[in-house]
C-alpha cells in the first residue's frame, strides 16, 4: 500500500508523521510525495488557532479531490471535533489524540506489538516534507492553565516518555543519516515532572549528549517559567543549539495575568538576561497574541514597548481567535477585529526590526550551515537553504546538488528573514 502523510501546525505534530513513517515502513508499506499516488492519507490536524483548524479542514478537501484512497484523519482539530472531521469528503476514520500511539496498528489491523521490534533507519518524508532534522517527541499534554489555550484540551494532562525510549528514537534517526534532532513536546520544559522521583528537562538533555554523538541537538518551544540560571550551563557542550524559543504572549503584566500565564515581563526579561549572558550569541524567539479580551491600547503599548526592548531574533504574532472551551472565551470587553488586524501589524513589525538587527551582526562571519533543502538550479549553480545553529537561515549557490552536509559559510548580505552566504568549505559525511 502506498501512504501519503500530511501535517499541519507543531513541531510535534511533524514528529508523530515521522514515527507513522517508520511503521508503515516496518509493515511493508511505501510512503508517497502526494496524495494522488496514495491508497491511504493520513492528517495529522491542528487547532491552535481558528487559521489552523481552517488550515486542517483544507488539507482534508484537498487531499479528499486527489487521492483515489481513503483518509484517516488525526491530530487536535480532529480530536476537538470528531463529527466536523467525519462529515468531510473521503474520510473514513477518525484517531483522537489519546489513540494515536496506536494509529498505524489500528488502521492495519495488526497487533501494536509489531513494531516492538529493531526499528528501521529513519527516512525523511518525500515531497514538501522533506527535511534533515527528525524531530523526536518526548513528552505530551500539558498541565498549565492559560486561558487562550485550546491544546490542553484537545492533548490531555502531561506525559513524559522515557529517558532509554527517546534516546532509541534518536539512533534509529541517526542511522537514517539525520545529523540534528529536535526534542519536542506540548510543554517540553515539564518533561520528567510526572515521574518519581521528579525528573528536569536538563537530566534528559545531559544524557542525550553523554550516551549519544549527535552533533545538533536542538530544543523547541520552553514555556520561561520552567528555566533558570542552571539550565543554560548546558551550553558549555557546542552540540547544543544555541536557539531558544521563549513563547511570552504579552509583555504587559495586566494581560499576562487574565491569560493565566505564570510569568511577569520583569520574571521574563531578568531570564533573557541571563541566558543571553550565559549562552554567546544565543538566538531567543518568541510568540505574542495581539488582541486579547480586555486588552487596551495602553495596555497593548506596554507589550509593544516591552517586545521592542527584548529584541527578539525572531517570532511569531497571532491576532487572538476565540477557541471554543477556552476560559478566555468567556472574559469581557473583545477587541474589535479591526483593531486586532492593527495591532498586528505594529507588532510584527517590531519583531521583523528586531529579528534583522539580529541578523547583521553575522555578517561577514564565518558559520557552520547544514543544508537542508534544494529549491532550483541558475545559471550560476544551485539555490540551497540551510540554517546555523542559532536558526539564522542561510541561503547560497552551489555546484552540486547539497543536502544534509554541514559547510562552513561566510555570511555576506541580510535578504528579507534570511542572509546570503558563500560557502568556503564542505565537510564530508
Amino acid at each position: 500500500m502506498k501512504v501519503y502523510l500530511d501535517s499541519i501546525g507543531c513541531r510535534l505534530n511533524q514528529s508523530e508523521i515521522e514515527k507513522f513513517a517508520l511503521q508503515f515502513r516496518a509493515a511493508g508499506h511505501t510512503i508517497v510525495a502526494s496524495p494522488a499516488e496514495a491508497d491511504l492519507v493520513v492528517v495529522n490536524t491542528c487547532a491552535v488557532t481558528a487559521e489552523a483548524a481552517s488550515d486542517s479542514r483544507q488539507k482534508i478537501r484537498q487531499a479528499a479531490r486527489l487521492t483515489p484512497g481513503g483518509i484517516t484523519v488525526t491530530g487536535c482539530w480532529a480530536t476537538l471535533d470528531r463529527a466536523g472531521a467525519m462529515a468531510l469528503p473521503g474520510v473514513d476514520r477518525v484517531v483522537l489524540n489519546d489513540e494515536k500511539d496506536t494509529l498505524v496498528s489500528t488502521v492495519l489491523g495488526i497487533p501494536s506489538e509489531s513494531f516492538d521490534l529493531e526499528p528501521l533507519a529513519r527516512q525523511p518524508l518525500p515531497g514538501l516534507h522533506t527535511r534533515t532534522r527528525a524531530f523526536i517527541k518526548v513528552q505530551d499534554g500539558c498541565d498549565n492553565h492559560c486561558t487562550f489555550c485550546v491544546t490542553r484540551l484537545a492533548r490531555g494532562k502531561g506525559r513524559s516518555r522515557g529517558v532509554s525510549e527517546i534516546l532509541s528514537d534518536i539512533r534509529v534517526a541517526q542511522a537514517g543519516g539525520a545529523k540534528e534532532v529536535v526534542l519536542t513536546g506540548v510543554h517540553l520544559g515539564s518533561w520528567g515532572q510526572d515521574f518519581t522521583p521528579k525528573n528536569h528537562l536538563r537530566d534528559l538533555i545531559q544524557a542525550i549528549l553523554q550516551e549519544s554523538d549527535v552533533p545538533r541537538l536542538r530544543l523547541s518551544s520552553l514555556e520561561p517559567w520552567d528555566l533558570d540560571e542552571t539550565f543554560f550551563s548546558l551550553w558549555k557542550n557546542p552540540r547544543l543549539c544555541r536557539h531558544l524559543h521563549l513563547p511570552l504572549q504579552s509583555g504587559c503584566s495586566a494581560t499576562l495575568k487574565r491569560m493565566a500565564r505564570k510569568t511577569t515581563p520583569q520574571q521574563f526579561e531578568a531570564l533573557v538576561k541571563q541566558a543571553r549572558e550565559l549562552i554567546p550569541d544565543v538566538a531567543i524567539t518568541t510568540d505574542i497574541i495581539v488582541g486579547f479580551p480586555g486588552e487596551t491600547e495602553e495596555e497593548f503599548q506596554e507589550s509593544l514597548d516591552f517586545v521592542e526592548r527584548m529584541q527578539f531574533a525572531g517570532g511569531h504574532v497571532f491576532t487572538y481567535s476565540d477557541r471554543a472551551g477556552t476560559a478566555a472565551t468567556r472574559l469581557p470587553n473583545p477587541v474589535p477585529s479591526e483593531v486586532r488586524k492593527r495591532r498586528n501589524a505594529l507588532m510584527r513589525e517590531v519583531i521583523r526590526l528586531s529579528s534583522q538587527r539580529y541578523l547583521e551582526r553575522f555578517l561577514g562571519s564565518e558559520v557552520i550551515v547544514l543544508w537542508e533543502s534544494t529549491d532550483s538550479l541558475s545559471p550560476s549553480g544551485w539555490n540551497i537553504h540551510g540554517l546555523t545553529d542559532h536558526y539564522v537561515k542561510v541561503v547560497s549557490q552551489a555546484k552540486e546538488r547539497i543536502w544534509n552536509q554541514f559547510s562552513r559559510v561566510k555570511l555576506l548580505e541580510v535578504d528579507n528573514d534570511r542572509i546570503k552566504g558563500e560557502i568556503l568549505e564542505i565537510f564530508p559525511d
